[in-house]
């Protein structure tokens, strides 16, 4: 008897182990199985942990506690409010409309938007804000400082010289200081005013204001009801030049009833009624003895 031989086995790969092993040999295919594959593992864990609900909330409150914890050290912890530059009755306003809840966390303040609260005011020109070590959160106040008393349909009020809103006026009394400017507009060409004012000086102690006229130009008010009206453009010229005259001639101290510079090419003396009367008797006594 012969013996019994094992069938022939052929050492070449199969057509699927050969392709598996061409496929390895490709670098894309080796980096994702030994580096990809890792990964997707390891992110796939805490996403089939954070599957539930009770996890994620669990999670959530222990991460928020973790927070509030750093947030509510005593070196993040605001103790004190100290504002600098206001005025008693600011300081009272700023802090009513800023009210903190102290001691609070400095991550908790929006100090921008306290500081838009703060400038909103009328006689706030500007705030600075900050922390300071050992929990003083301190406010720099810049105030706007009243120039002039304006007097409006609304009342009165005072006005920086730029003609931003201070406050309000409960009588002309309060700010006698100050000079008036009255008519619709006038708050806005306030600078024009001030201007005006100066070149008042020497007359100063007559002026008793500036009146708005058409939100167009200026008239001048002085004392026995005389008024000097001035032109829309080159006021404070136009005043200069009778403020000249006056120092020449007293031409103010006469029985004028307004001098009328709005058209400056043909300056006008109004007279008054008294003094008319009075040009008008003498033109007739002259007219009598002609005859």
């Amino acid at each position: 008897m012969r013996p019994v031989m094992p069938p022939y086995r052929d050492p070449a790969p199969s057509r699927w182990a050969y392709r598996a092993q061409r496929l390895w040999l490709t670098p894309m295919v080796r980096r994702a199985v030994l580096k990809g594959l890792p990964l997707v593992v390891l992110a796939a864990i805490p996403a089939i942990w954070l599957a539930d609900a009770d996890r994620r909330a669990a999670l959530g409150d222990g991460l928020a506690e973790i927070r509030r914890e750093i947030e509510t050290r005593p070196e993040f912890m605001v103790k004190l409010l100290v504002i600098e530059g206001a005025s008693d009755p600011i300081d009272r306003e700023i802090r009513a409309i800023v009210p903190l809840n102290l001691p609070a966390s400095s991550f908790d303040l929006d100090l921008e938007a306290m500081r838009q609260a703060v400038t909103a005011l009328d006689a706030v020109k500007s705030a600075e804000l900050r922390i300071r070590p050992g929990g003083v959160l301190e406010m720099k106040i810049a105030q706007r400082e009243a120039a002039l008393v304006w007097r409006s349909r609304d009342g009165l009020s005072l006005i920086d010289a730029g003609g931003r809103r201070v406050a309000a006026l409960d009588s002309r009394e309060d700010r006698a200081d100050l000079s008036l400017i009255a008519g619709d507009g006038a708050g806005k060409a306030a600078p024009e005013a001030m201007a005006l004012f100066a070149a008042a000086a020497p007359i100063s102690d007559r002026v008793r204001g500036l009146v708005r006229m058409g939100e167009r130009r200026w008239d001048v008010v002085l004392d026995r009801d005389q008024r000097i009206l001035l032109p829309e453009t080159g006021a404070v010229a136009a005043l200069e030049r009778v403020i000249a005259l006056e120092d020449v001639s007293g031409m103010l101290a006469r029985d004028i009833e307004a001098v009328d510079l709005r058209n400056p090419e043909r300056p006008t003396l109004r007279l008054t009624e008294a003094a008319i009367e009075d040009f008008r008797k003498i033109r007739a006594t002259q007219a009598g003895a002609v005859n």
